[in-house]
Order: C-alpha cells, then sequence, then structure tokens
C-alpha cells in the first residue's frame, strides 16, 4: 500500500502545531487509469485525435533509483529553501519528452470546448465541434466530463507563437485539470511530476549545479536571458520546443525556455520534513505535498527564458505567488489563467505502477483564493 501526506495546520499553545495526515491509497476503483507494466517501460509515442489530424507526443521511459535532492552549501547561487541535501528514492516513469506544446493543450482547451466566453468586441472565439466522419458527432467520452478553461483575459500566447511551442500561462489548477483529461481520454495515468520526480529526471545522474557535460555550455542546452532575445523580444522569447540538446535521458528544455508547474505546494523546509514524513525502511520515497483547495503557493521548476542562469540550476525552486495574475481585473479571478506571467508552463509524467496520486484532481474553485500556509 502507498501512503499519501498533507500537511494542516492546527492552532497549538505557543503557536502552530503541523500535522502530518498519512492515508493508505486504496487500490484504483474501476474506470481510473489502468496500470503499465515494468517489462513496457519503455519510451513510447502517444497520439490523441483532434480536429485537423492527428497529435502525438512521445514520452520517455526514467528508470527508477536514488539520488541527493537539493544543492550543497557550496553550491553558488543556492537559495536556503534548497535544503539540506536529502536521499530519495524515486520509482519509474515515464515523462514527456518535451514541454506540453498548443498543439497538445488545444485539444482541450479549443476543441469542444462550451465554456469559453465571449472575447473583446463582440467577436466569438472559434470553437471546434466533436465530429467524425462525415459529420458525424464523436461518441461521447469520460473526458467530455472534465471541466474545461474559460477564454482568458489576455492573448494566452502573449504574442508567442503557437504551433510547436510550450502552452504558457496557464494556473496550476488547469495544469491539473488538463493531466486529468489526459488520463481520460487515454486511459492511462498522466499527472504533473512530483517536486522530486522533476529533479530526479532533470539531473540524469549529475550532481552538478546543471544538468550538462562537463565542459559543456549551458546556452547549448537552455534559452534563458543570455540567448533568447530576438530583434523582436530584445527583453527575452519564447522558443519552440526540442531545439536544444537533451539531458542524458534524452529530456529536452528542463532547464529554461518555461518553468514547468510540479504537483507539489510550496513548502520550504520541505526536505528537512521528508525525513519525518516520508521515510521507510531507512529510505525516503517518493515523498509530494499533495495539493489542496488554496490556490497558490506551487512549484514551479527550471527557469525560464528570461532568467539568468542562477534561476535555471538543477535545485533551484520557485514558489507561485498571486502577483502573477494581479492584472486581472475580473472578481473573482481567474482559476485557469495568468496574466502576468507568460514564463510557465508544464510537463506530464506517468508512473509505471499506480501510486498515492492516482485519481487525484484539482480541488481549487473560484470562492477558494487563500495560500497555502504548511
Amino acid at each position: 500500500m502507498f501512503r499519501r501526506c498533507q500537511l494542516t495546520a492546527a492552532i497549538a499553545v505557543g503557536g502552530i502545531l503541523l500535522i502530518a495526515a498519512c492515508t493508505d491509497r486504496p487500490q484504483p476503483a474501476a474506470g481510473q487509469p489502468a496500470p503499465a507494466t515494468k517489462a513496457a517501460h519503455q519510451n513510447y509515442t502517444e497520439t490523441l485525435v483532434g480536429p485537423d489530424g492527428k497529435i502525438t507526443f512521445e514520452m520517455i521511459a526514467i528508470p527508477g533509483g536514488e539520488f541527493v535532492m537539493g544543492s550543497p552549501d557550496t553550491e553558488p547561487d543556492r537559495a536556503k529553501d534548497e535544503g539540506p541535501q536529502t536521499k530519495v528514492k524515486v520509482k519509474p516513469f515515464w515523462m514527456g519528452k518535451y514541454e506540453v506544446t498548443w498543439d497538445e493543450f488545444d485539444l482541450y482547451f479549443l476543441f469542444g470546448n462550451e465554456n469559453l466566453l465571449k472575447v473583446a468586441e463582440g467577436a466569438e472565439r472559434k470553437v471546434e465541434k466533436p465530429k467524425k466522419g462525415k459529420g458525424e458527432p464523436i461518441p461521447a467520452s469520460p473526458a467530455d466530463a472534465v471541466s474545461k478553461p474559460t477564454s482568458p483575459y489576455v492573448d494566452e500566447t502573449y504574442g508567442f507563437e503557437r504551433e510547436k511551442h510550450p502552452a504558457i500561462c496557464m494556473t496550476h489548477h488547469a495544469a491539473l485539470k488538463y493531466c486529468e483529461w489526459l488520463s481520460k481520454k487515454t486511459g492511462k495515468d498522466y499527472r504533473l511530476p512530483t517536486e522530486a520526480e522533476w529533479e530526479y529526471a532533470c539531473r540524469a545522474g549529475t550532481t552538478t549545479p546543471y544538468a550538462i557535460p562537463a565542459g559543456a555550455k549551458l546556452e547549448d542546452y537552455a534559452w534563458l536571458k543570455a540567448n533568447s532575445p530576438t530583434e523582436e523580444r530584445p527583453g527575452g522569447a519564447l522558443h519552440g520546443v526540442g531545439l536544444k540538446k537533451p539531458n542524458a535521458w534524452g529530456l529536452h528544455d528542463m532547464h529554461g525556455n518555461v518553468m514547468e508547474w510540479c504537483m507539489d505546494h510550496y513548502v520550504p523546509d520541505a526536505y528537512t520534513r521528508f525525513d519525518k514524513l516520508f521515510k521507510k525502511d531507512g529510505l525516503i520515497t517518493t515523498p509530494v505535498f499533495t495539493p489542496t483547495e488554496n490556490k497558490w503557493w506551487h512549484v514551479a521548476r527550471g527557469g525560464h527564458f528570461r532568467d539568468k542562469s542562477d534561476a535555471l540550476r538543477s535545485a533551484a525552486r520557485r514558489r507561485s505567488d498571486k502577483k502573477w495574475m494581479q492584472s486581472d481585473p475580473q472578481e473573482p479571478q481567474s482559476i485557469w489563467w495568468l496574466t502576468n506571467y507568460p514564463t510557465i508552463g508544464f510537463r506530464v509524467v506517468r508512473p509505471v505502477e499506480p501510486d498515492d496520486l492516482t485519481g487525484l484532481t484539482s480541488k481549487v474553485v473560484k470562492e477558494n483564493d487563500e495560500t497555502f500556509k504548511p
């Protein structure tokens, strides 16, 4: 049995008492994605069918193993929340070779989305209707029941190219809902990576600040402030996926281009708490602080195209904040889109075996705009 732990706060004499509530995970219910098998843990290509044909994306098999999470005290530009370094065990999984692109995300966002609002000047955003063959409706599937994003207040691409470019500016909630939709669409267990899985996959066996070979240039592996600007975007520009060299496991853009959402709520002293909450038989195994109904304070990793190199380090962590959508004048503000942050996207993972995150869905609603306080 797997165990899932969430931190809750209770008022105690002298301050706040932190409680780790752990529950045994039941076996996946009927209708949930079927487990994979270890024998089938190979790279594969997923195919989705849209109104204009097939969309594919590649999944890379990441072997399970142990690694030291966080950065050493001696690492330049190290932040306090990157330690103390902790040895963590990660189970095998697949991870998207690239960040999720608009080509993929639009099948969820635009295709058959009756939830889209009218846009400026009374115009309507084009919504593709699910069709099959000669105008025949596509039969309803469980994925059709997953709620879809409303129209964003600002252009969701921020003027960047759409085709083969990372989908950007979605909230943590929207990324979780996409994973829920994708799981129901494919019958496979797709989700966001935990913070531990993300760093393990990024490092790919390295222990240095960046997951690149000794003597290599970071600019050959990442888009960042030093090399992303274009003539039209002198402050930095988003680029298509897969244009830079991959890490040792074949994953592209783990450093730079866009930051990537992780599953976890952000906990400043997470690595200290790992030892108390997730240690079993002498090992800290698959730690994660699962999301709650709180809209803010989730972890983003990898740095982005406007960042300096220090923010792209394998151990660097960033916390989501309400300022990321401070330009949204709506009341209540959107739970789907950010209005001040065109520098974040995500990639998906899929565990080999069902785990404590199987079937997890977003709990965020419009009425709750609270910040997570661990």
